[in-house]
């Protein structure tokens, strides 16, 4: 980090700070306070200001607001500093980066560094974490390396969700919203008492609907794709035969019929990153678009079990997965080709018409863990397993013969990992705790793959194998120091890892390609605190940190595959900031703010840029066709993201009016490893607004919303081996919501 920077870093959280205490102190004399944000990041429930490591969580009002108008897990892109998601698949498959460090693989076998942790299960298949959020009681996102206690390939962060749990108490909602696109949300849990006191259930369920709002020039009918339906319900079970033992059941399915990401051919301008002029969101020229579509239906099973000793408590979790997936696009984005007229829109060298699916796919895992607190020292130590098999199909069609097959491959892996961790605290006085963790995992994964049928007349090549595995010691040394009875300082150095990756996508290529493993050095710095009025909290950190032998993936340039690749090192740096605030009664505000500084470091990396004939801005490599990429940022890594909500109500006797605000900014994003004019995003921007009235108790409630209301269009992607597609985010939509609750 140059010292400039350094500065500006510094100038800019301290500001933000300054303006926050500055208005929260001007209201000392005020009794309004913040509520206490409760999270599980170290496994146990804690405030989350005496956590040692940056966690922002997104619960309420705000989870429900940008979940309206059928939202999945990407509306949480840039709505939570240093992250961001996208998809190349829609509403399943998301690519999450936390600090810069994420994963544009498209392939259904893809490693990511960012792990999802839902209801204490991680989720390692890409699309197995497409699961809709529906009954969620908080969200979680822990930046940096969190090897340490959760699950595998943790060295960027996790997302951690945590669903409504079974009540002894009788409750329940149901919500149901009509929004653009003829939109529909229903959503709804019933949770009570089975047997008093001993048995405890809760149901929930969604359904999701939108129709086809895009219209495709080529067919005689209207409004031909977008459209989906989902469906997805859970069920627990909680069983206290004591008041040491517990059970929890979770079963857990979803299906969804839809269609896959819409590519829009040629819809950048050449030389800038601008739209095409009259390029219109709501109209596609596609050939291959009748044939498109997505099938995705996953469900699971886990059981944790608990057992207070009183001293210790100890802790089962065993969990199954499976998912079972297809999906068929339109890649090159429009029709015909220049050999095969007529073409379009603009010029279409040769069709693409391809899909991948998941026929096979189950994942087993098993985590026993050992946790204590005597008020002084508090410990966790345990095992966890981890077993996947997946099949994968890759298809590709000639969509000049009516979308005849032509090309063939498959892929199998079997992975295998076991790990032992313990991680402690310990209070050396009253205001300093020290803590640490150390894990040891090892990895193993068995790999074939083979290509059946060729698209260009090539033979089929044989079963092509691969067998990596890999061990490593991942660990965390912290300290927190309350400065103040309402304001703690905290430090972190953190190890991350994550194992060998595979890449088998034989349909266009001959060989496989393999990532070695991966390690991160993170260090962070931070403060958390509530401010002497009670009217605002707030946490501010900066970091730093250094990707040796990053994974990462070349995907596209001068054909329809990926190949991995090691970077020697990239390194990252910035800073976070969290606050939430009551300046005056019934107006409640939350900001975040984060910088990112992120850096590929190797001289003697280089890459195939677009073959689409986008205007590359990298100097050529020593070979013929290629580029360097050292010095160049990570892809879909923003340096700046900035969100901010505001909630205002107008108490009556009945209950309440409210408005509800909110506003996410994130800055340029380039797409791909190498930087051209074309594949980049200046900026995205999306506002939400609520308007609504909230009965006493809240025991119904209605609404009227917006989502995108300024009608932001921003690119999020682009296909780089063809012509010059892009994909977008989507348009304004308008609803109105009720719901009601017992």
């Amino acid at each position: 980090m140059t010292m400039m920077a350094s500065r500006r870093v510094a100038l800019a959280a301290g500001v933000a700070m300054a303006v926050l205490a500055g208005a929260a102190q001007a209201q000392a004399q005020d009794t309004t306070q913040v509520g206490e944000v409760i999270v599980t990041a170290q496994k146990r429930a804690q405030n989350i200001n005496d956590v040692p490591a940056a966690v922002t969580a997104v619960s309420g009002e705000k989870l429900d607001a940008i979940r309206s108008s059928g939202g999945d897990i990407r509306v949480f892109s840039a709505r939570v500093p240093s992250l961001t998601l996208e998809s190349s698949f829609g509403r399943t498959f998301p690519r999450p980066y936390i600090r810069g460090l994420g994963n544009t693989d498209f392939d259904l076998n893809a490693s990511q560094p960012v792990s999802f942790i839902y209801d204490e299960v991680v989720l390692e298949n890409p699309v197995l974490k497409g699961f809709p959020l529906f009954d969620i009681d908080q969200v979680e996102v822990l930046k940096g390396p969190q090897g340490t206690l959760f699950g595998r390939n943790t060295p960027a962060g996790v997302l951690k969700f945590d669903s409504a749990k079974p009540t002894q108490a009788l409750e329940g909602y149901g919500r149901a919203s009509y929004a653009t696109f003829d939109t529909i949300n229903l959503e709804g849990a019933v949770s009570g008492p089975i047997v008093p006191g001993m048995l405890a259930g809760r149901l929930s369920a969604l359904y999701q609907h939108r129709s086809d709002w895009v219209d495709n020039t080529l067919t005689p009918k209207d409004n031909d794709t977008e459209g989906y339906d989902q469906i997805a319900v859970r069920g627990q079970l909680l069983w206290t035969p004591t008041e040491e033992l517990s059970a929890l059941l979770n079963l857990h399915y979803q299906h969804l019929d839809g269609t896959p990401r819409l590519f829009r051919a040629n819809i950048i301008q050449k030389g800038t990153n601008n739209f095409v002029p009259g390029f219109e969101r709501d109209e596609i020229s596609q050939d291959a678009q009748g044939r498109a579509y997505q099938k995705i239906e996953s469900s699971g099973a886990n059981l944790r079990l608990t057992y207070d000793l009183g001293q210790a408590e100890i802790t089962s979790i065993t969990a199954y997965e499976r998912v079972d997936a297809y999906s068929r696009g339109d890649i090159d984005g429009g029709f015909g080709a220049v050999f095969a007229p007529p073409s379009g829109p603009g010029v279409i060298p040769f069709p693409s018409e391809s899909a991948d699916g998941i026929p096979f796919h189950r994942q087993f895992t098993q985590e026993v863990r050992v946790s204590g607190d005597n008020g002084q020292l508090g410990y966790t130590v345990g095992a966890f397993y981890f077993n996947e098999s997946v099949k994968i199909d890759s298809f590709d069609y000639n969509t000049l013969a009516g979308g005849a097959l032509q090309g063939y491959a498959y892929q199998n892996q079997k992975s295998e990992s076991w790990a032992l961790f313990a991680n402690l605290d310990y209070d050396v006085s009253e205001r300093l705790n020290v803590g640490g963790g150390v894990r040891y995992s090892d990895d193993k994964k068995d790999f074939l793959a083979q290509r059946a049928l060729s698209p260009f007349g090539a033979p089929p090549t044989g079963i092509l194998r691969a067998n990596p595995d890999s061990s490593e010691v991942s660990f965390n040394l912290n300290a927190t120091y309350a400065a103040t009875d309402d304001v703690n300082l905290y430090a972190r150095v953190a190890r991350g890892y994550r194992a060998p990756s595979i890449q088998g996508r034989l349909v266009f290529g001959d060989t496989l390609s393999i990532a070695e493993k991966e390690t991160v050095m993170s260090y962070e710095a931070g403060v958390k605190g509530v401010l002497p009025s009670g009217r605002a909290r707030f946490d501010a950190a900066v970091f730093y940190y250094d990707a040796k032998d990053l994974q990462i993936t070349a995907v596209g340039g001068g054909a329809n595959f990926n190949r991995l690749l090691n970077a020697d090192k990239a390194v990252g740096y910035g800073f976070e900031f969290n606050a939430e605030a009551e300046p005056i009664d019934n107006l409640e505000l939350t900001a975040g703010l984060s910088y990112n500084n992120t850096e590929l470091k190797d001289s003697g990396l280089f890459t195939q840029p677009c073959g689409s004939g986008c205007t590359v801005l990298d100097p050529a490599g020593p070979l013929a066709g290629t580029v360097s990429i050292d010095g160049n940022s990570l892809p879909n890594a923003p340096k700046w993201i900035a969100n901010f909500t505001a909630g205002y109500s107008w108490p009556l006797a009945s209950g309440e009016l409210f408005v509800f605000t909110d506003w996410a900014y994130r800055s340029k994003v380039n797409f791909f490893l190498y930087e051209s004019a074309e594949y980049s995003d200046d900026k995205l921007l999306e506002g939400g607004l609520r308007l609504g009235y909230r009965a006493a108790e809240g025991r119904y409630e209605v609404a009227v919303f917006g989502r995108n209301i300024t009608n932001d269009r921003s690119l999020e992607g682009g296909i780089d081996f063809n012509n010059l597609t892009g994909f977008v985010n989507d348009p304004r939509t308008l609803g109105v919501e009720v719901k009601a609750s017992f």
